[in-house]
């Protein structure tokens, strides 16, 4: 399973009630098809191999009978596939008839599964015919097959099976599952359709798969179980820890290409989500009552065909970003309200560049201020124009400070950092670090006396990406006195701005062209002289590398631990057309070695609201030695090249 990949399906074949060679021989059908698309477990609908709606035909011997003659059939001829088959079936033990689902691979029966939770309301009446089961553990059937609650494990990977109302009561036995170390729910289920129901069915299965930290397979019967009172629409769905990943159309035709709903599940996301969270308990030995039933299997490694964004950070699905961004700006400005009603601070001092990071601090103080009821007049946006600064961005940050309705100060650095070059004997012609650093920190030098003149506070902008980089001059724009911008990264940061740009179009036209450029501005710290005809020539992404790569970089590398060399290959998919494989590989290896190296500034950082799921603080969620060794991991980033 390389890079903990696995592929997953749910197949609703065709089905006659009562006719189990017919079914089985569907059943076989979509299995092979799934084997042939490297598929490691299909799971088949409840009761399958029979049909669900059989009703007092359950209580047949004739059709009990046939459904066993039908298990082994099946297994039989799929003796050659190397994909575990799960399938339902009415099965009898020791007097009594369960509902059941049957594990197989390579024609052996690995267990058998009987149902826990049997409905016996509404239009459901299952105990007329089945036996709910209570005992715990497995026991073995005089054929020798493991019967009960089990988890089964191969090749690396758990998975479980429950059925159906298994999962819509208040403890479900996959709870026990993956206490176990189930990270793969399975569900064989015939639920039928009414109005409503398919939203909840769906958003039960997200938050099923959401609380347990698994992915669960949900597999439901199709049209040919609609009989009498009862219609089923096939609805097939697959969740990765709260995430659908796959959804069956429903009502869908009888043919091969809607009868199999396939996903790859990524084991290490799952695990890492495990890993960093000390109340997800598991005991791999066997949890309330539930056994691990262990059997062999090498299943293929597969080329995720999963889709993998660009902008991990940035929601995926556009109609809902204007609400995130409303959270994500409301967040902000509600830890900078709080710090300012706990000093009882009225005013706020903000370096303005014309840059995004700058102007997004400006948009989330002007926030806080309106929640606290200050005169806007009571931020003082500064602009301090030095050697690098282009007409371009010192009219932005004129321009939004002026529609915002801040107060708005210009103070040039040029003459004092030209003295400072003096006092310390630097060569105004080298520009080298200290030439653009002396200017940052005399920049934060500025905001920081104002700050005291006025009795405000100076407000962070620099941004999560360039935590990461170590991109700031320290003690200069690495300081201030609460950082607004901490735990939103660049990729973001544009997107917040934009959303800004498109909110004021029409209340405010020439606020909404401000922003609008300054989204399109390239990102520079323009520390140093403009070309010729006035424009930035120090340009950020071609020094450190494209932001939404690093980014990138940053949210898999944090997030869920994952090896340089798997993001690296998840990078190659993601960003296929835009950067070349070297390319990503050179700019991974540059997040590396200035991730590590740049430790020492995120250790002490100012103050600011966490936002995402990704943070630095070194006060809550990455605490870090600044001396330690980044070999492991730029060795692992190598292998990708071997």
């Amino acid at each position: 399973m390389l890079d903990g990949f696995i592929r997953v399906a749910a197949a609703s074949p065709k089905v006659r009630v009562g006719d189990v060679d017919y079914n089985v021989a569907e059943t076989i059908s979509l299995a092979r098809k799934a084997a042939s698309n490297d598929c490691a477990v299909v799971v088949f609908p409840e009761l399958g191999l029979t049909g669900y709606t059989c009703g007092d035909l359950f209580l047949q011997n004739a059709l009990l009978d046939k459904a066993i003659d039908g298990l082994y059939d099946l297994a039989d001829q799929t003796a050659d596939l190397n994909t575990v088959i799960i399938v339902g079936l009415p099965y009898e033990l020791g007097g009594k008839l369960y509902n059941v689902a049957a594990v197989i691979h390579q024609g052996d029966i690995i267990g058998i599964v009987p149902k826990q939770n049997i409905p016996n309301h509404s239009e459901f009446y299952e105990l007329r015919h089945f036996t709910p089961y209570e005992d715990e553990g497995v026991i073995m059937t005089d054929e020798g097959i493991c019967f009960g609650r089990a988890v089964f494990n191969c090749d690396g990977f758990n998975f479980a099976v429950e059925i159906c109302e298994d999962l819509w009561v208040a403890y479900s036995p996959s709870v026990d599952y993956v206490k176990s170390g189930a990270e793969v729910i399975f569900n064989l289920s015939c639920s039928d359709e009414i109005i409503g129901k398919a939203k909840f069915r769906k958003d039960l299965v997200k938050m099923q798969s959401a609380k347990l930290m698994a992915a669960y397979v949900y597999c439901d019967a199709g049209l040919g179980e609609s009989t009498q009172d009862l219609v089923f629409a096939g609805h097939n769905l697959i969740a990765e820890n709260g995430k659908i990943l796959a959804e069956s159309k429903r009502f869908a035709n009888d043919n091969d290409e809607d009868a199999i709903l396939y996903a790859d599940l990524d084991l290490e996301r799952i695990e890492a989500d495990r890993r960093r969270s000390n109340t997800f308990f598991t005991d791999n030995a066997g949890y309330n009552g539930v056994d691990i039933v262990e059997f062999d299997a090498e299943f293929p490694d597969i080329k995720p065909q999963r889709k993998v964004s660009r902008t991990p950070f940035v929601p995926s699905d556009k109609t809902d970003l204007a609400s995130r961004c409303e959270d994500i700006l409301g967040m902000q400005a509600a830890g900078l309200y709080t710090r300012l009603k706990a000093i009882n601070c009225q005013k706020a001092v903000i370096g303005l560049s014309g840059g995004l990071d700058s102007t997004l601090a400006l948009i989330v103080t002007i926030h806080a201020f309106d929640k606290l009821g200050l005169d806007r007049k009571n931020i003082i946006g500064i602009t301090m124009p030095g050697f690098g600064t282009t007409s371009r961005t010192k009219n932005n940050s004129i321009n939004i400070a002026e529609e915002y309705g801040c107060t708005l100060r210009e103070i040039s650095i040029s003459d004092s950092v030209t003295q400072h070059f003096k006092d310390i004997g630097h060569d105004m012609d080298v520009h080298d670090i200290t030439y653009e650093n002396s200017q940052a920190r005399e920049r934060t030098q500025i905001l920081m006396d104002i700050a005291n003149q006025e009795g405000g506070i100076v407000i962070g902008t620099g941004d999560l990406s360039e935590l990461a980089l170590g991109w700031a001059t320290y003690n200069g724009d690495h300081m201030s006195m609460y950082g607004v911008n901490c735990s939103i990264p660049k990729t973001l940061v544009r997107y917040l701005v934009s959303y800004e740009s498109q909110r004021t179009a029409e209340i405010s036209p020439a606020l909404s062209k401000a922003l609008a450029d300054i989204v399109d501005t390239p990102v520079s710290p323009e520390l140093l002289p403009p070309t010729e005809d006035g424009k930035i020539s120090q340009k950020t992404e071609e020094t450190v590398g494209p932001y939404e790569l690093h980014d990138f970089f940053l949210y898999y590398m944090i997030r869920y631990g994952f090896t340089p060399s798997k993001i690296y290959r998840m990078a190659l998919r993601a960003f296929d057309g835009a950067y070349d494989a070297d390319t990503i590989y050179k700019w991974e290896e540059t997040f590396l070695r200035r991730f590590f190296a740049q430790q020492f500034k995120r250790s002490c950082v100012p103050d600011g609201p966490k936002v995402g799921t990704v943070s630095l603080s070194p006060r809550g969620d990455w605490r870090m030695p600044s001396d330690a060794s980044r070999n492991v991991w730029l060795d692992d980033l190598k292998t990708v090249k071997d």
